[in-house]
């Protein structure tokens, strides 16, 4: 903050008022740079296990806060939200999972590869259904052609 005195041109003994002024350079080089740090990292933020999602011309859900994100990612290892399971213990990572604040289950989002085989997927959702998720959303990707 930058603080000077104008100066009159009457006489010495003249009052000399004090000149206060912002300087905004700096806050907006601060601001263009941070600018600069979201757009770079936004694209960033949408990670997750890489799968190959299957297509489909269903129409999407409307999308309710915080869901658990279950993957089964191509090799076959299971995530929730991004922490792998060890096998054979899924069932203990489900009911690691916390419930709402009604006491009802939370949306479970089920991303899995096309490539794995159906029985794979199916066994997953048993246990979702053993542990209490009953309302599982599968996602794909969109497609316009018909199967």
């Amino acid at each position: 903050m930058a603080m000077g005195v104008l100066s009159s041109k009457r006489g010495r003994n003249s009052r000399r008022a004090p000149m206060a002024e912002i300087n905004v350079t700096p806050f907006v080089d601060v601001m263009l740079v941070l600018l600069i740090i979201f757009m770079v990292t936004a694209p960033l933020l949408n990670a997750g296990v890489p799968v190959d999602l299957p297509e489909s011309r269903a129409n999407p859900l409307p999308e309710e806060p915080d869901p658990v994100s279950i993957s089964i990612a191509p090799d076959g290892v299971i995530y929730i939200d991004n922490e792998a399971q060890a096998p054979g213990r899924l069932a203990e990572g489900l009911a690691r999972i916390p419930m709402a604040a009604d006491g009802a289950p939370p949306q479970i989002t089920l991303r899995a590869d096309q490539t794995l085989d159906y029985g794979r997927v199916m066994a997953v959702m048993g246990e979702l259904n053993r542990a209490g998720f009953n309302s599982i959303q599968m996602v794909t990707n969109s497609s316009s052609q018909e199967p």
